[in-house]
């Protein structure tokens, strides 16, 4: 759910921001899911901010397509169809392969290290069968990289369209044989920028989100739509 804990009466526009952030981080991680009704009242009572500026953090979400409004019902989050998913991966794919050049370029030690235990991280939840452990790994996988990268413009463009996407990457998650495919492709990616290799890194990105395309244009047998 979405965090709790009020924002304080600082600068003006600063319980604006702090809405509008902890209403993406929602969206982003899963806790608000795809048609979840935005119920100003509750928001207010939950983030401890004015209403005018759970409203405007509801605009400025509605602007990046996070969230949409339904006449004489309200807002919700919206739901993002295959099609746009795969758009939006599209764009996606080629921000990432920035990011992984990026990051194979200014790797240090300490960073190299992290990013070979959030692999072993991923492993063990896969073999595990945890799923939604696995799901959520992969998130935090990619969060490391762009931390590695320094690239804050891709990282913010990055994390907006990220959110879009949370739905249909658990979804191909729990697709049969899926998780060892993509387990394979990011450990090609790490293992390239840890050996700070910048054309193989940002290769290795481009196979990974193509594969991801590819798998968002198939359907799924027995699964949700």
């Amino acid at each position: 759910m979405v965090g709790s804990g009020g924002v304080g009466s600082g600068r003006v526009g600063s319980g604006r921001v702090a809405a509008e952030n902890a209403l993406r981080e929602a969206i982003a991680a899963g806790d608000l899911l795809p048609g979840a009704r935005l119920v100003e009242a509750d928001l207010v009572a939950v983030l401890g901010v004015s209403r005018g500026n759970v409203r405007l953090a509801i605009e400025a979400l509605h602007a990046e397509g996070l969230v949409e409004r339904i006449p004489h019902r309200g807002a919700r989050v919206r739901v993002i169809p295959t099609d746009e998913a795969i758009a939006i991966t599209e764009a996606r794919m080629v921000l990432e392969a920035l990011i992984a050049r990026k990051a194979a370029e200014r790797v240090t030690a300490p960073q190299a290290e992290r990013l070979g235990t959030a692999l072993a991280d991923l492993r063990g939840a896969l073999d595990a069968g945890d799923l939604l452990k696995y799901s959520a790994l992969i998130q935090r996988l990619h969060e490391q990289v762009r931390d590695v990268a320094a690239q804050p413009v891709a990282a913010s463009l990055v994390d907006r369209l990220q959110a879009q996407l949370v739905r249909h990457q658990f979804q191909l998650s729990l697709r049969p044989g899926r998780p060892q495919v993509s387990l394979g492709e990011l450990t090609d990616l790490v293992e390239a920028i840890v050996a700070r290799d910048p054309d193989r890194a940002e290769a290795a990105a481009v196979r990974h989100f193509r594969s991801v395309i590819a798998a968002l244009s198939e359907p799924t047998p027995g699964g949700p739509a």
